[in-house]
C-alpha cells in the first residue's frame, strides 16, 4: 500500500533512505543529454542516471565497454545544466575502477569536478571494496550495482538473470552488507529473482533499485529510450514500453519527407 508523498524541493542522497524509511518507491530514469534531462526532471523523477548504457543508446555500441570517462562527464554536465529537482547519477565507466583505488578516487573526483554531478555508480561487491571506500573518503557519494553487472559480460557470457544459484545468492546477500557497511547509500539490483531481491532490500536500510529485480525492492530503473519505445530491437521481459515512439517518429519523418518531395512545405505561413 502506497502513502503520502513527502515533497522535495531538491532530492539528495539523504532524501532518498528517507523515503526508504517512509516505504516511499523511488523513481529513476537514464538521461544523456540536455533536452531529455529536461523533460525527465520536469516530470518529477527523483534519480536520473547517467548511465554508461549510452555506449548502447547514444553510440550504438554493442557492450557498454566502450564509453570513456571523457564520454562519460560529457553527457553528464549537459544532464546537469537541465535539472532543478533530481539527483544526478553518473556511472564511473570500465576501466577507470578496477583493481587501482586511486585511479577510481581520481575518475570519481573527475566526474564531480567536471560536470557537476551529485554521486557516482560502481559495480561490484567485494572485489572493489577499496575502491568505493577510496572514494567516499573524499566526501564523494557512491552508489553500488550487484547482480547483472553489464560491465562483465565477458566474464559472464551472458545478460541472463543471476544468483539463481544458492552460492551466488549468498554472496549477493553478503555484498550487497558489505556496500551498506562500507557506506554506500544505495544499490543497484538488475536482474536477479524478485523474491532474493526482496529478501536483500528488507535486510538494508539503504534504498535498493531494481532493474528486472521485482517490485519487492525500494524503487526502479529503466532506460528511458527503451521504456519511450525509441528502441525496438530490446525486449526483456522487465521493460514496459509507456510509448511506440519510434512508430510514432517513423512516421513523422516520413511525412516530412513526403511534404518536402511534394511542395507542401513549407507553405505561404511557413515562409517570410
Amino acid at each position: 500500500m502506497s502513502t503520502a508523498k513527502k515533497e522535495y524541493k531538491r532530492i539528495t542522497t539523504k532524501s532518498l533512505v528517507e523515503m526508504k524509511r517512509n516505504g516511499e518507491k523511488i523513481a529513476m530514469l537514464t538521461a544523456y543529454d540536455y533536452t531529455m534531462a529536461k523533460i525527465v526532471d520536469h516530470a518529477g523523477i527523483d534519480v536520473i542516471l547517467v548511465g554508461d548504457s549510452a555506449s548502447n543508446v547514444m553510440a550504438g555500441h554493442e557492450t557498454t565497454l566502450p564509453i570513456t570517462l571523457d564520454q562519460m562527464i560529457y553527457h553528464a554536465s549537459s544532464v546537469i545544466r537541465a535539472i532543478d529537482r533530481c539527483l544526478v547519477l553518473v556511472d564511473l565507466p570500465f576501466g577507470t575502477y578496477q583493481g587501482n583505488s586511486r585511479k577510481a578516487l581520481e575518475s570519481a573526483i573527475r566526474i564531480m569536478k567536471e560536470s557537476g554531478a551529485h554521486a557516482v555508480k560502481l559495480e561490484g561487491g567485494e572485489e572493489i571494496a577499496e575502491s568505493i571506500s577510496r572514494i567516499l573518503t573524499a566526501g564523494i557519494p557512491v552508489m553500488g550495482h550487484l547482480g547483472l553487472t553489464p560491465q562483465s559480460i565477458y566474464k559472464f557470457g551472458t545478460y541472463t538473470v543471476r544468483a539463481k544459484k544458492e552460492a551466488e545468492a549468498k554472496q549477493l546477500k553478503k555484498d550487497a552488507i558489505l556496500l551498506e557497511k562500507l557506506g554506500c547509500f544505495g544499490i543497484v539490483l538488475e536482474k536477479v529473482p524478485a523474491k532474493l531481491a526482496k529478501e536483500i532490500a528488507e535486510s538494508i536500510r539503504i534504498p535498493v533499485i531494481g532493474i528486472g529485480a521485482g517490485s519487492g525492492v525500494d524503487g526502479q530503473v529503466l532506460v528511458t529510450h527503451d521504456m519511450l519505445g525509441m528502441t525496438h530491437e530490446f525486449n526483456p521481459r522487465f521493460l514496459r514500453r509507456y510509448l511506440d515512439l519510434y512508430t510514432e517518429m517513423n512516421g513523422a519523418f516520413k511525412q516530412y519527407i513526403e511534404d518536402v518531395k511534394s511542395v507542401d512545405f513549407p507553405n505561404e505561413k511557413e515562409q517570410y
